[in-house]
């Protein structure tokens, strides 16, 4: 009866005073239900209390904003300046005309012109050609250029220096081809030099082969007109030398029954002839003759004319001559020819 005291005492409390019939009524019937409910125990769950909201407060972080980055200053590129190439000078060759004439013309030497034109073999102009004329500026600046030294394909062997009686200095041997391409224009020079080094005097010539084929050989022959007295001793060495131009050369020649002897105490006499073995008639035919001492050392050499200067298809043509040895004894000779073709003979 604790709780329904209490809750009677709590209802009593809190009701207000009933004023009218209506409300002793319902008075009447709570206090009914109060009485029927005595042994029974009622449990009021009581309202729960909300709890207040938490409050969450916000922590301010300072972030340091990132460094501005500043640009490294642009610096474009530089525009590229074209170079003007000059528009060359052509000159067409007429019928007639040598690179020798048409250099004259334009006041430029011949060896500019070849070099401007890769050319190798003055002779074989063709009407029609065009050729670069080389203007001063570019001659001008090829001569200031420092070359490029190159060594040169080419050989000098079996030297020998023979003084005559007459005073005079010869030098002679023979070049030889070490490229893997024929040869022509090849060039040698001797030097003398004396004791200190200092040279004495020079001289310079072409071979005579007028194309050197790969591993063959040529003679040369130098003469100096007074063998200086000062000199101790020599340099022999090739000083130029370019790829043939093969189309006005002929080589399809073979030397045979090449002979030779004593002719009275100091000359050597020989001969052969020239067989054709190519497909064309040759002309200008040439031997040229070569004599070595037991040291293999070339102590004579001389370019001979057959008689004619022919050889047709198949046919051959004879020669004949002297040599006069510089030294002795005349250990071996050899003999080769060369020509041009008739087709062309004229160019």
């Amino acid at each position: 009866m604790t709780i329904v005291y209490r809750f009677f005492k709590r209802t009593q409390t809190a009701l207000p005073r009933p004023r009218n019939g209506i409300a002793l009524a319902f008075l009447s019937l709570g206090a009914s239900l109060v009485i029927a409910a005595c042994g029974q125990v009622i449990t009021v769950t009581p309202t729960p209390t909300p709890m207040p909201t938490p409050t969450i407060a916000l922590a301010l972080i300072a972030v340091t904003p990132p460094p501005t980055v500043t640009p490294a200053p642009y610096t474009p590129a530089p525009t590229a300046t074209p170079t003007v190439t000059p528009t060359p000078l052509i000159h067409e060759v007429q019928a007639g005309e040598s690179l020798l004439a048409v250099a004259a013309q334009y006041d430029v030497s011949v060896n500019a012109l070849q070099d401007a034109n890769g050319i190798t073999d003055p002779r074989a102009l063709q009407v029609g050609q065009q050729l670069i004329i080389p203007n001063e500026e570019e001659i001008e600046a090829e001569a200031n250029r420092t070359p490029t030294p190159t060594p040169m394909p080419v050989e000098v062997a079996n030297v020998n220096l023979s003084e005559t009686k007459l005073g005079e200095l010869w030098v002679l041997g023979e070049a030889v081809n070490a490229s893997d391409t024929p040869l022509e224009q090849v060039r040698v020079g001797v030097t003398l030099v004396d004791e200190n080094g200092d040279i004495v005097e020079e001289a310079d010539s072409l071979v005579a082969l007028d194309v050197l084929e790969v591993d063959e050989r040529a003679p040369f022959a130098l003469l100096f007109a007074t063998a200086p007295g000062d000199f101790a001793r020599y340099m022999a060495r090739p000083l130029s030398a370019v790829p043939a131009y093969m189309g006005g050369y002929y080589r399809d020649l073979e030397v045979r029954d090449l002979t030779g002897a004593l002719v009275g105490v100091t000359s050597y006499g020989v001969s052969g002839r020239v067989f054709n073995s190519g497909p064309e008639e040759a002309v200008e035919v040439q031997v040229v003759v070569t004599a070595y001492d037991p040291l293999d050392r070339v102590i004579a050499m001389r370019v001979l004319t057959p008689d004619p200067p022919i050889a047709p298809v198949g046919g051959e043509t004879s020669f004949s001559g002297v040599l006069t040895p510089l030294g002795g004894p005349v250990a071996r000779i050899e003999a080769v020819a060369q020509g041009r073709r008739i087709s062309a003979a004229g160019e």
